[in-house]
């Protein structure tokens, strides 16, 4: 097993430099005309941002000083989204290469064709009389001397037609790179929006119809999003006024050393029914038995394998599967058994993966987050291969699934095709 462990790391390494090189080759030595400054600051660059990404993702896992995790954040995970960037960009221009070679080609000026000698004139046979002597000429002034004429400076060779195609298309491939990453950053850092969606349940009484549960996961707070942050998802989920809110994990990356000042606006949240948490995998790579007590200081009540009883219906929450490592993994058992089956249930369960256990325990209704809506396109493709439902409503028999993208992002403070969102889901009795 260790073996096979380390041809995948070293297929995994090997597939990173080819990547890299090629991604310096096409930026930086088909741009330039040889060996120099620009080639060697390429080469700078694309070490220096992979060394500062793993040292952000080191010192993150590792619980490394809460200021160098900082420090080394934002360049680092932001050199992670910028590199997948570049990389499309750089892959695409292939396509655009060959095109744009062609259209230099016919615009080039052709070559003009050579003029034609004028023709020797025909000798003619008349006699020309002969020539009267001209008069003697006076003799010129002597001419001033001209000045010496400056060197002309050097052509400078025009670049080749290979060379304006690369230069062209890295410039666009870094633009396009550069505004993708851009515009997803200020995405993420300007907050998440609402999303509202209707879930009918069929054993919802009348007297609970319209009644909003505000479905908050991943926010991440961590090194890159912090304190603010926190204080935008709390004044958002509170201006949607709803009557329970449900946080679904992965709510911080660090200790609650670091990290509690941040995660002190959830303080704030407001709803009727109070507001629920339950660990997500990230809780268990940040002590979760910590941040447990410390969100039950805060006024949220975590679900750890247990159920509550509301006035219309059962609200039960289970912990995520990473904590099986610890021993304290779901127990569906716990929470679900021995509740009474005609009321209504809303299970709390960070992974979408767990909708089977819901479905096999008669849920009604799951919430959950995890995926990001796959964050950084095209992510999207890998997170759906790995999870029953990427985002959105589904439905599992006679249990609805619903996965919120987050409000948040882990890593690079970066969505590409996924917005984050805070989802208010309004249940519907079919009875009204």
């Amino acid at each position: 097993m260790v073996i096979v462990y380390v041809l995948l790391a070293l297929a995994v390494l090997a597939v990173l430099v080819a990547a890299n090189w090629y991604l310096w080759r096409r930026l930086f030595r088909d741009t330039t005309t040889g060996p120099g400054r620009a080639r060697r600051t390429g080469v700078v660059l694309i070490a220096g941002g992979w060394i500062l990404a793993v040292g952000a993702l080191v010192a993150e896992r590792a619980g490394a000083p809460f200021l160098l995790q900082r420090v080394l954040a934002w360049p680092g995970f932001l050199w992670l989204a910028l590199s997948v960037y570049l990389l499309l960009a750089v892959l695409a221009g292939e396509v655009v290469r060959p095109l744009l070679r062609r259209v230099l080609e016919r615009r080039a000026p052709r070559p003009a064709a050579p003029a034609p000698s004028p023709a020797p004139a025909a000798p003619s046979l008349a006699l020309a009389p002969p020539a009267e002597p001209a008069p003697p000429a006076e003799p010129a002034p002597p001419a001033e001397p001209a000045p010496p004429a400056e060197p002309a400076a050097p052509a400078q060779p025009a670049p080749s037609r290979r060379l304006l195609v690369s230069r062209v298309v890295a410039g666009a491939a870094a633009a396009a790179a550069v505004g993708t990453v851009g515009y997803g950053t200020y995405g993420v850092l300007r907050g998440p929006r609402v999303k509202r969606v209707t879930v009918p349940l069929a054993k919802l009484p009348r007297a609970a119809h319209g009644y909003r549960i505000a479905v908050v996961s991943d926010i991440h707070l961590g090194p890159i999003l912090g304190r603010g942050f926190a204080q935008t998802v709390v004044d958002t989920v509170n201006s949607t006024r709803p009557d329970l809110i449900a946080v679904v994990g992965d709510l911080v990356d660090g200790s609650v050393k670091d990290l509690g000042p941040a995660a002190a606006p959830l303080a704030q949240l407001e709803a009727r029914h109070g507001s629920w948490f339950v660990t997500g995998n990230h809780e268990y790579f940040s002590g979760a038995e910590q941040w447990v007590a410390e969100v039950r200081r805060l006024g949220l009540r975590p679900l750890e394998n247990a159920r509550a009883e509301l006035p219309w219906f059962d609200l039960a929450g289970v912990n995520d599967v990473t904590g099986e490592r610890e021993g304290h993994g779901p127990d569906y058992a716990k929470a679900l058994d021995d509740r009474d089956t005609a009321r209504a249930c809303v299970l709390l369960a960070h992974q979408p993966v767990q909708i089977h256990e819901a479905v096999r325990h008669g849920v009604d209704l799951q919430l959950s987050g995890h995926t990001h809506g796959g964050q950084l396109w095209p992510g999207n493709f890998i997170a759906a291969a790995a999870n029953p439902t990427l985002a959105g409503l589904d439905r599992y028999g006679d249990t609805q699934l619903y996965v919120s993208r987050g409000a948040g992002a882990w890593g690079p403070p970066t969505r590409v095709g996924a917005p984050s969102d805070i989802t208010v889901i309004e249940l519907a009795s079919t009875r009204a």
